[in-house]
């Protein structure tokens, strides 16, 4: 019979699986407290690195519709739920696990999708969606820069023509109206004289 106390385990586990873009399932065995707490610190705020009982954690799978950790849940276990970028973390992971090797990477789903162990090395191989992003700022701040001093450009030019006449551009156009200006007030001022 289960206890109240399993159910709320169970039922957490299986929220974390829900709320999860990806869960990297892992074992554990030989770290320290430290080691944990520092591999805890590097994936981040937006993952949490839970020990989880392995009985538990199958039926929580099961009921989150998750069967990539069949067969997978043996010795000391401990999961990743991943809620921010699952590129970032499977990197944190499998740096943490190449400079400690007895954090062993089993098994993990990413989208709903099962990943192996090769294919969370994979996953973590990609460039994270942060480098992604600001690599398409750098390539987009050059033409904006040069956007921005056409149009600069563009307005002083514009700015130039509404003060100052140009030299000989308006010139003949203000003669031309000048002397215009000048006939009528001569030909008003020729019949006073008669």
């Amino acid at each position: 019979m289960a206890t109240p106390t399993k159910v709320d385990a169970v039922e957490e586990i299986t929220n974390d699986f829900k709320d999860s873009t990806a869960a990297v399932l892992t074992e554990y065995r030989g770290l320290t407290v430290a080691q944990l707490k520092e591999l805890r610190r590097s994936l981040g705020a937006d993952t949490k690195f839970a020990v989880v009982k392995n009985t538990l954690t199958g039926i929580a799978a099961k009921e989150a519709g998750i069967d990539a950790f069949d067969g997978q849940l043996a010795g000391p276990t401990a999961i990743a739920f991943i809620k921010g970028d699952a590129i970032a973390a499977a990197k944190s992971l499998t740096d943490f696990a190449k400079a400690n090797p007895k954090l062993v990477i089993k098994t993990g789903v990413f989208e709903g999708k099962p990943l192996n162990a090769s294919e969370v090395a994979a996953l973590a191989a990609l460039e994270s969606r942060e480098l992604q992003l600001a690599r398409v700022a750098g390539v987009l701040k050059a033409p904006m820069a040069a956007l921005a001093r056409t149009v600069d450009a563009l307005r002083v030019k514009l700015e130039e023509s509404n003060g100052a006449a140009p030299a000989g551009a308006d010139a003949p156009a203000a003669e031309e109206t000048a002397a215009p200006a000048e006939a009528p007030a001569e030909e008003a001022a020729a019949p006073e004289e008669n």
